[in-house]
């Protein structure tokens, strides 16, 4: 396995009972390359990020991240995988009861022996990165939709994942507020370095942070490149229906 190919998917198959909603998927990932996933509502993008991360089991086909092959790794080993992965959810997914900065840094509060004076640090750091400064002591309640999406990327970042993975980033928010969690992923994913994959159905937010698309569509990727590139060459209909939305960017 190529060492700069840092996730690679081969003739990925998954289904739930008898309906197969990925038919072979094939895609590499290259090291520090922003992918995002497009298509329309039900089509498997977040089941495909699920079986990345090997939380859905696949029906036939293999995936690698880092070169190991994650579809035969034991659930204990597969947990040394995600420690490399951060994930922002669609719902922010915070806990209520929990101030910014504890949710942020969750995991080492709850999981490590670390002090927590240290954590607390650790935290601001990050929030100030995030644009979210002075708001450590704030609950998830008092927060706008764009402050939480802000929160559980600084979550996601906290640990300095290899890879990033976005679900739905900017669903629910207003276009302002879409605009700007779209320049931020574009700011973290220069400053982290971060291998980041994104599924989303915002024709924008894609042509914005994107290295390269993959449109997928009735279970296969139905087309991969650039967005100026599939905007110019392609003559698919479903991929310029996808393309030519309305708020797409010019």
């Amino acid at each position: 396995m190529c060492v700069d190919k840092i996730i690679a998917i081969r003739n990925l198959h998954v289904g739930f009972e008898e309906t197969e909603v990925l038919k072979g998927i094939n895609l590499d990932v290259t090291r520090g390359e922003s992918i995002v996933i497009v298509g329309s509502s039900g089509c498997g993008k977040s089941v495909l990020l699920k079986t990345i991360l090997g939380l859905i089991k696949p029906a036939e086909g293999e995936i690698y991240i880092f070169g190991k092959k994650t579809t035969s790794l034991s659930e204990k080993k597969m947990l040394e995988i995600r420690k490399k992965i951060g994930m922002v959810f669609q719902s922010s997914a915070l806990f209520d009861s929990m101030s910014v900065w504890e949710n942020v840094g969750f995991y080492y509060i709850y999981h490590t022996k670390i002090e927590e004076d240290k954590i607390k640090e650790k935290t601001l750091e990050i929030l100030e990165d995030v644009g979210m400064k002075n708001f450590e002591n704030f609950l998830p309640e008092q927060l706008s939709g764009g402050m939480k999406k802000r929160v559980s990327i600084a979550r996601a970042l906290i640990s300095q994942p290899e890879i990033l993975f976005y679900d739905e980033p900017t669903t629910g928010l207003d276009p302002i507020t879409s605009e700007n969690i779209t320049n931020l992923i574009r700011e973290m994913h220069a400053r982290f370095k971060t291998t980041d994959i994104t599924v989303t159905h915002d024709v924008k937010l894609a042509s914005r942070i994107s290295d390269r698309i993959a449109l997928l569509e009735n279970g296969t990727i139905q087309a991969m490149g650039s967005f100026a590139e599939l905007k110019k060459k392609s003559k698919s209909p479903i991929i310029l229906s996808f393309i030519n939305r309305p708020g797409d960017q010019k």
